[in-house]
């Protein structure tokens, strides 16, 4: 690795503006930025739009709008069916003036007294010793995004793809200077299923997903998230991602995009 990691994947600028570091990157353009760290600003504004810790965020859906490039990055969030149990908060992210993402997110509140019929985690594979952090195959070594996470595989891994199960952590903040919410954390990983689950090899192939939906039971009580990916591709050039997460206290959330699959 030729230069150091960045402590952060956004700088704050403003109020609602952002810059983004190298840990954005996407690991095919560097002037573009990894699906993930958007997912999870955008969350954050969700969170801080009537900020309430008793209302958690239970489902996300974030659209991407084509690529998300580079640079200064702004933040916009409306609560537009607000409610005392539950409520719907749209977002948007700005990339240099062009609207990039956008997100829907529902938010219930939490009753931390119904938990009799909650089930922890049933024996969850071990977090394995480190791990030599490999990608994709061209991909350097100093791929801002893949740098910021550490990687653990149980099953699978990038460079030889397929169903994949890996434990995962962030290892920096999303914005400086501030603590990370569990649920962003969550948000800065869980586009990557495809990625972690690919069927045929990226120089020859697309496998992009314009959309990600996750549906959140619980936030990750810790670092490290147990991701189970599986990439599906149907005859037509259409194939799903999908995942599911649990971490030592149980089920956390199920991921699910679709995909554009064609020959590049």
């Amino acid at each position: 690795m030729s230069t150091p990691a960045p402590a952060s994947f956004y700088e704050q600028v403003g109020e609602h503006e952002f810059r983004t570091t190298p840990a954005t990157e996407s690991p095919w353009d560097q002037r573009m930025q990894h699906g993930g760290p958007p997912a999870a600003l955008l969350a954050r504004a969700a969170e801080l739009a009537r900020p309430d810790d008793s209302m958690q965020i239970a489902r996300i859906t974030v659209d991407m709008l084509g690529g998300i490039p580079q640079g200064r990055m702004r933040t916009e969030a409306e609560v537009v069916r607000p409610g005392r149990r539950v409520e719907l908060v749209q977002t948007r992210l700005w990339a240099e003036d062009k609207l990039a993402v956008t997100a829907s997110v529902w938010r219930i509140r939490v009753d931390p007294g119904l938990t009799t019929a909650y089930e922890t985690a049933p024996n969850l594979p071990d977090l394995p010793a480190e791990q030599p952090q490999r990608y994709f195959d061209g991909v350097s070594p100093d791929w801002g995004y893949g740098r910021a996470v550490e990687w653990r595989f149980v099953n699978g891994g990038f460079e030889q793809g397929g169903v994949a199960d890996v434990w995962a952590r962030v290892r920096i903040s999303l914005v400086a200077g501030e603590e990370t919410s569990p649920v962003c954390r969550l948000l800065v990983v869980a586009d990557s299923m495809n990625g972690l689950s690919i069927r045929l090899p990226l120089k020859e192939w697309l496998s992009i997903p314009p959309t990600l939906n996750v549906t959140v039971q619980h936030p990750p009580v810790s670092e490290w998230m147990l991701f189970h990916a599986q990439t599906l591709i149907g005859p037509d050039g259409i194939g799903i991602a999908r995942g599911q997460v649990e971490d030592e206290a149980g089920f956390v959330a199920e991921i699910a995009q679709p995909l554009l699959v064609q020959p590049r």
